[in-house]
């Protein structure tokens, strides 16, 4: 089971990305605003038109009936409009619409699983406009969650959460790669990156600017030079913490 995209373009977004995505492995994806995180996961997914190719199990994607990409591939995009004004459970079985014609039970445990994953059962028939953007945001993951993709692709899922909601979410998604799934997710908070993904890939301008363990594409070099700001890490593995630097970048 793989996921790799070769020479990956989308005019004035992305410039060539090559890149090769591992099961059972948290990938997180950095880079400045306007780097082109958004239109690579986008792309990965298939939802957008680009030039070079991105394979899924040694098959090219775009060659793959639909509703076996929507099966395989979980996305969750950066905006949350939803038109309707559902219940928190009735969004979150939406994500069980590839899967038409599987078990009832085995669509209910799936339901049932991603909406405790995600600390929802208190507001299982709240309607989404009683809920808070924070509330919003986890209803959305579990949607993607109840799908039970081999993949599972989103963008900046921790932008409305809370501290403690953000490191419940993380951890699911770090437990989601334990059994097996692979996990790419665009991050802004580098610390979270570092702490929590098993591997890094910084864009810049729409190109790689480093790929690697967190360590290595998250040096304090690579952030000076990306990012344009001098930084220092500061602590043990696993624990590290971000902070601005007096020297120049």
């Amino acid at each position: 089971m793989s996921l790799a995209c070769t020479a990956l373009a989308v005019p004035g977004r992305l410039a060539g990305v090559t890149a090769r995505f591992a099961p059972g492995r948290v990938t997180a994806i950095c880079g400045p605003n306007g780097a082109g995180k958004s239109t690579l996961l986008a792309a990965l997914a298939g939802l957008l038109p680009a030039t070079g190719a991105v394979v899924l199990d040694g098959q090219p994607l775009a060659a793959l009936p639909s509703a076996c990409r929507a099966q395989a591939i979980g996305y969750l995009p950066q905006s949350g409009d939803i038109a309707w004004d559902l219940s928190v459970e009735t969004l979150v079985s939406l994500g069980r619409l590839p899967w038409r014609g599987a078990p009832a039970p085995e669509a209910a445990a799936a339901i049932d699983a991603a909406i405790a994953t995600l600390d929802l059962e208190p507001l299982r028939h709240r309607p989404l406009s009683r809920l808070s953007g924070g509330e919003r945001a986890r209803a959305l993951v579990a949607r993607v969650l109840a799908g039970r993709p081999r993949w599972l692709l989103a963008d900046e899922p921790l932008a409305s959460l809370d501290l403690a909601h953000a490191a419940a979410l993380m951890a699911a998604l770090k437990a989601e790669a334990a059994r097996g799934t692979g996990v790419v997710v665009v991050l802004h908070d580098l610390a979270m990156a570092m702490n929590h993904a098993d591997q890094v890939l910084v864009l810049d301008r729409g190109a790689v600017a480093a790929a690697g363990d967190p360590a290595q594409a998250l040096a304090e070099t690579v952030l000076a030079r990306v990012w344009q700001v001098a930084v220092r890490w500061h602590g043990p593995p696993q624990a590290r913490a971000l902070a601005l630097d007096a020297r120049p970048a």
